[in-house]
């Protein structure tokens, strides 16, 4: 087969959804699927507001909310399997939460503690990456690495339409592709990357359009209807799992707050635009679906609430109070064996090498 050939026979199955792939109104619900999503969205809406409202008080440096676009968070990392890795970005903390991730712990990065909080190969959940799209040939790497061993793990990669323009994420397609790794990108598009409009960063009739260059398939979805997202979501971890290889996810949402509590979005959008996606709130949504099928009641409503709270109240109390500082903490962990060089700083210090004999 030639390379007109391939070309000819192969693309028309990478095209994407000429429009959103929406389940909500459009679906059965899944009775057991549908709640659980719910729930989660309820967390992660008083997730966001109790992180903000912390940010406010001191306790943490910047808070990038993901308020608006919570149903992209809770389907992606619900659709997970348990041996899977999931590859942040600063944004996706509430995806890192909804892993099983300590809230406390999911903002260590965010407060200014030390290696990010947790332990990646006990949560299966990577750092925490503030530089844009960085995590994702690493999400490339681990992917590769596990198809080479045998392992039957699939990775999910998150950035934002902004990291869509940083090197890295071509970068990253473009060698999951050639070596059919088994890793899904999802990029959540909220329609703003900081001040810069998606309008002024691709001429592309979406995001998921880019995947045809790469040779894998592209999905564009409706990032405010949980269902289909973790519908779309799963497929294509499923597919990586078996073989297939990659796929490139489009996230239609919108980022309701400001980028993050340092910044002004009244600036550079107006309040008819952010009043438009409010109306498509992911939580009513699917709350008015539920309902609408008996799938929810009063009481269970009530009872995802109360569990919200439980979680805001724990996020509190664990930030309510400075943590012990241990100032030898800087020497570790710098390099695997210590160098002349960080020895004689931490003798001058005075807190020794790290622990380091």
């Amino acid at each position: 087969m030639t390379v007109q050939d391939a070309t000819v026979t192969e693309l028309p199955t990478l095209l994407p959804e000429s429009e959103p792939f929406r389940m909500l109104g459009q679906s059965t619900p899944d009775s057991a699927l549908w709640p659980r999503l719910y729930t989660a969205l309820v967390r992660g809406r008083r997730y966001n507001t109790q992180a903000t409202a912390l940010t406010r008080q001191g306790r943490l440096a910047v808070y990038p909310s993901s308020t608006g676009q919570e149903a992209c968070q809770v389907a992606a990392a619900l659709a997970l399997g348990p041996r899977d890795w999931l590859f942040p970005s600063y944004r996706d903390t509430l995806a890192a939460v909804t892993r099983g991730l300590p809230p406390a712990a999911a903002l260590g990065l965010l407060r200014g503690d030390w290696h990010t909080g947790y332990d990646p190969h006990a949560h299966r959940i990577a750092p925490l990456c503030t530089p844009l799209a960085t995590q994702l040939p690493h999400a490339v790497g681990l992917a590769h690495a596990a198809r080479l061993r045998g392992d039957d793990v699939a990775v999910l990669g998150l950035v934002g339409d902004g990291g869509t323009s940083e090197g890295d994420f071509h970068e990253a397609l473009n060698f999951a592709a050639v070596w059919r790794a088994p890793v899904v990108f999802l990029v959540q598009n909220n329609g703003w990357a900081i001040s810069v409009p998606l309008a002024k960063q691709t001429a592309a009739p979406s995001i998921a359009h880019k995947a045809i260059g790469y040779g894998m398939p592209g999905r564009l979805v409706d990032g405010n209807d949980a269902p289909a997202v973790h519908h779309v979501l799963t497929e294509a971890l499923d597919r990586a799992r078996a073989g297939g290889g990659p796929t490139l996810v489009e996230a239609l949402t919108y980022r309701v707050d400001a980028h993050t509590n340092a910044d002004d979005a009244t600036r550079y959008r107006d309040d008819a635009e952010v009043a438009a996606w409010r109306a498509r709130d992911p939580l009513p949504r699917l709350e008015r679906e539920l309902r609408r099928h008996g799938l929810l009641t009063d009481d269970a409503a009530e009872a995802a609430r109360a569990d919200a709270e439980e979680l805001a109240a724990g996020l509190r109390a664990a930030l309510g109070s400075d943590p012990p500082l241990a100032p030898a903490d800087l020497f570790a962990h710098v390099y695997a064996t210590p160098t002349p060089q960080l020895r004689e700083q931490a003798a001058g210090f005075g807190g020794g090498a790290g622990g380091a004999p």
